[in-house]
């Protein structure tokens, strides 16, 4: 299941552009976290048909983010490559690797939240952190930053070209958030035995090893092998 996040969106007309999307490309889950905005008439006249999306929105609070096996972020800062939180693959990218999870043929039904940031700001560093993924839409160097309804659309509308195809992965469960928290926990364990020059690159290298393990998008017996490979290194 791919929920669409919102986080503390201010105005109403986003709302229901997002909302009209989502029923575009057949997306039904839209969460609001700490809203700043209520879903009222102007929401509503922008939503049209998407109205039925506005309809049965969850309203959570930021600790609901931990609830996601995979949780993708959505920005338009990036940084090099040593920048690792804001280490970004595009839309198109982003639903190849969801194309093989596709969540009605999926044994493992997966909950995948995608993460939009605030008309303002976007996402402040510590939602960076907690994704697995990130993802950014290439625009012109003048002006690189879109608007939220905009960016949700262009990332729905990659992954429906994708996720409406036939899937042929039906039979595979992929890696979840317990799994993923388990190899991180051996991960973790085997670099705090490892001596770094400074405290700041041992986390900077959990960091890489958070996103490498999240994009890779792992089998649930890729994860156990992993899993087995850090329990040898242990010994």
């Amino acid at each position: 299941m791919i929920s669409i996040i919102l986080i503390e969106p201010k105005r109403q007309e986003n709302l229901g552009a997002i909302a009209r999307s989502m029923k575009n490309f057949g997306f039904e889950n839209l969460v609001l976290v700490n809203p700043k905005c209520k879903i009222g008439k102007s929401a509503i006249k922008v939503a049209k048909h998407g109205k039925s999306i506005l309809d049965k929105v969850k309203i959570k609070d930021f600790s609901y983010l931990k609830r996601f096996d995979y949780l993708i972020g959505t920005s338009a800062i990036l940084g090099t490559d040593y920048n690792i939180p804001r280490n970004a693959i595009n839309a198109e990218q982003l639903a190849d690797r969801l194309s093989n999870i596709k969540q009605k043929n999926s044994k493992s039904k997966l909950k995948i939240g995608i993460l939009i940031g605030r008309e303002n700001i976007g996402l402040k560093n510590e939602e960076i952190n907690l994704c697995d993924i990130l993802v950014s839409i290439p625009a012109s160097k003048k002006y690189p930053t879109l608007n939220i309804s905009h960016a949700c659309s262009i990332v729905l509308y990659e992954l429906f070209k994708k996720l409406s195809l036939e899937n042929s992965t039906s039979n595979i469960n992929f890696a979840t958030k317990k799994d993923k928290d388990i190899i991180m926990k051996y991960m973790n364990k085997a670099l705090n035995e490892i001596e770094f020059s400074t405290k700041e690159k041992k986390e900077t290298q959990k960091i890489v090893w958070k996103r490498v393990i999240g994009k890779a998008m792992l089998t649930k017996r890729e994860a156990f092998a992993v899993m087995g490979f850090l329990r040898k290194l242990e010994k």
